[in-house]
């Protein structure tokens, strides 16, 4: 093993000193053979001499994914496990607890819980941090060692420990689940507002965002508008960011995307044709909407196309290339970064909202008791326009419990309403 290795690490002396000469190569003082050769010899002492029997494999593995991860907290090896993992995720289909996470300060950080999965229902929160898995220190696994630690059959409960801003460190057991994502649900709300909320983007997600506007259509064709929720969603697939986008956009840029080289830069533009034909569109997000998410809200952002409302988004603007490595997995290198149609960056500031509207739980106080009209006034005249009730008049119905239970919905909704109203008092 270790003499196929330093044939490896010879024919690399000759690969790397032809790529170090390209002009924007940053120039070091180092020789890379001896480079190359230092690493066989560490390799060979640890071998050797570590307190306990350790793998060829193990060793190398871990060398190429330090090696990607100190790049930045995206990039990473997979192995032959991680990478059917990865797949089965962005298939909508897959075990564990429904959990997007990052590394951050050596321990694992919570992008995103996905809707109705053991992580959702335990109320965990994005920014969370988790600090030990069964009792098992984070600081010291990587990424993908931490995963594979929360992983597991469905059916087994595993302890995780975690740190909240501005809270007292709690412990919490899950159940592992097989989780099934469908990654958009819709409803209509106060009567005449599409909701339609996207949990993730997986294959056909656009195709279903598409379905859920229609159906919405055909139960009131009178809409006023839409409200698109991808607060909490840790993004996806960057076609189906651009599919979602551009059924509201009838032309222009969608997203660019720019590696090191000016040459490999991409740009998605939309097809004519807006599915919903300009009827107002809120865009909810928080700090757990990642990634694809974060496109989507930009273009629309940027082609005034909607408005976007809630906190500002997670800020991952950087585009990763999976490369399957045949038997041995798959390595995962970030390789450029997104920019929205205006040429923002989404990296590391996200998006700012139009509309700043924070968590709140709002209290609805009965002042019926106390206040007068002016019918209730002696002598007071009548509206010979109207007839006049004299039972009291009803209470209006209970308002939509997830309106009630959910303050930023609750505005989105108003402001779709009010931005109906306008536009078509403007005709």
């Amino acid at each position: 093993m270790l003499k196929k290795l330093f044939i490896l690490l010879i024919a690399l002396t000759w690969v790397l000193p032809a790529q170090a000469a390209k002009k924007d190569a940053p120039q070091e003082d180092v020789d890379t053979y001896e480079m190359l050769n230092l690493f066989g010899e560490v390799l060979e002492r640890a071998k050797i001499s570590y307190v306990e029997e350790v793998t060829d494999k193990k060793l190398i593995e871990s060398a190429i994914n330090g090696m990607l991860e100190s790049l930045d907290p995206h990039s990473s090896y997979l192995d032959a496990k991680s990478f059917k993992y990865m797949n089965e995720q962005t298939q909508g289909k897959f075990g564990g607890l429904g959990i997007e996470v990052t590394m951050e300060n050596g321990v694992v950080k919570v992008v995103s819980p996905i809707d109705d999965t053991p992580a959702f229902k335990a109320g965990l929160k994005p920014g969370d941090y988790i600090v030990s898995i069964d009792d098992e220190q984070v600081m010291g696994l990587n990424l993908n060692e931490a995963v594979d630690k929360m992983r597991g059959k469905p059916g087994t409960k595993v302890k995780l420990s975690i740190r909240r801003m501005n809270a007292e460190p709690f412990d919490v057991t899950l159940k592992r689940e097989e989780i099934k994502v469908r990654s958009v649900k819709s409803d209509i709300k106060a009567d005449d507002v599409a909701y339609i909320r996207i949990t993730s983007f997986t294959e056909d997600t656009d195709k279903m965002v598409s379905e859920a506007f229609n159906k919405a259509k055909k139960k009131n064709k009178e809409l006023k508008g839409i409200v698109l929720d991808v607060r909490n969603n840790p993004g996806g697939l960057l076609d189906q960011a651009v599919g979602v986008s551009d059924l509201f956009l009838d032309k222009g840029e969608i997203v660019s995307t720019r590696s090191r080289n000016v040459e490999d830069t991409v740009k998605y533009s939309a097809e004519a044709g807006d599915i919903a034909n300009g009827l107002p569109i809120v865009v909810l997000i928080n700090d757990g909407s990642a990634s694809a998410s974060e496109i989507v809200a930009g273009a629309l952002q940027d082609h005034k196309r909607a408005i976007i409302l809630g906190q500002k988004s997670f800020g991952k603007g950087s585009v990763q290339t999976v490369v399957p490595l045949g038997k041995y997995g798959a390595m995962r290198m970030t390789t450029a970064r997104y920019y929205t149609p205006s040429g923002r960056s989404i990296q590391a500031t996200g998006i700012v909202p139009d509309v700043e509207v924070l968590p709140a739980k709002v209290e609805v106080v009965d002042t019926s008791a106390y206040s007068i009209s002016e019918a209730e006034l002696r002598n007071a005249l009548k509206n010979e326009n109207a007839e006049q009730k004299k039972e009291n008049p009803k209470k209006s119905d209970k308002k939509d419990d997830d309106l009630a239970k959910d303050y930023q919905l609750s505005r989105a909704v108003d402001l779709v309403k009010a931005l109906g109203i306008y536009n078509s008092a403007d005709k």
